[in-house]
């Protein structure tokens, strides 16, 4: 029976916390942006709403308020596309960020497992076969879920992206129809 090799141990913990501080940090600066988008897209609705108030309370005739109404609306269309392709970006940016860590961490994690396989071989050349090919099937079977994983989060960023273009030309298509030509 090999023993515990305590540097391994403590390097192998000091490298999973390195990538929990990532994970962390990726997070909060996550956590950050949307804030600030957040932020900026409130004070943009206040601004907007006080403006276009304004503009209400200045109208003298019914046909001055279909014209306020519909320059009114257009802006706040295009904002609200605008907030929606922002936010989007900042959840796909955040996916692709994990991921690499994540990605990293397994390819890191593989490697050494990988050596370890082949160090017990060696060691234990009795059952060190039969082990060693478990091991490595057991290895290659992760590889592969741990592939398709990756995979369909990939598909379903390219699919939510195509569904966010799509819904944004909609929209656009939408509020040129209902906003009158002069």
């Amino acid at each position: 029976m090999s023993t515990i090799d305590l540097e391994q141990l403590a390097q192998s913990q000091k490298a999973n916390a390195q990538v929990m501080m990532t994970l962390v940090r990726t997070a909060f600066h996550g956590l950050e942006q949307l804030s600030a988008l957040n932020l900026a897209a409130s004070r943009e609705l206040f601004n907007n709403s006080t403006s276009g108030a304004q503009q209400l309370m200045g109208i003298k005739d019914p046909q001055q308020l279909k014209d306020v109404a519909a320059s009114l609306a257009q802006p706040n269309v295009d904002k609200l596309m605008e907030y929606s392709r922002s936010l989007y970006e900042l959840a796909a940016n955040m996916q692709r960020e994990i991921t690499s860590v994540m990605e990293d961490q397994y390819s890191t994690m593989r490697h050494n497992a990988t050596g370890i396989i082949e160090k017990t071989g060696v060691a234990t050349p009795i059952a060190g076969d039969v082990f060693g090919a478990a091991m490595k099937q057991m290895m290659n079977a992760s590889s592969t879920a741990f592939e398709n994983i990756s995979q369909m989060a990939k598909q379903m960023t390219d699919i939510v992206d195509t569904n966010v273009k799509a819904v944004t030309s909609a929209t656009a298509q939408a509020a040129a129809a209902l906003t009158p030509k002069k």
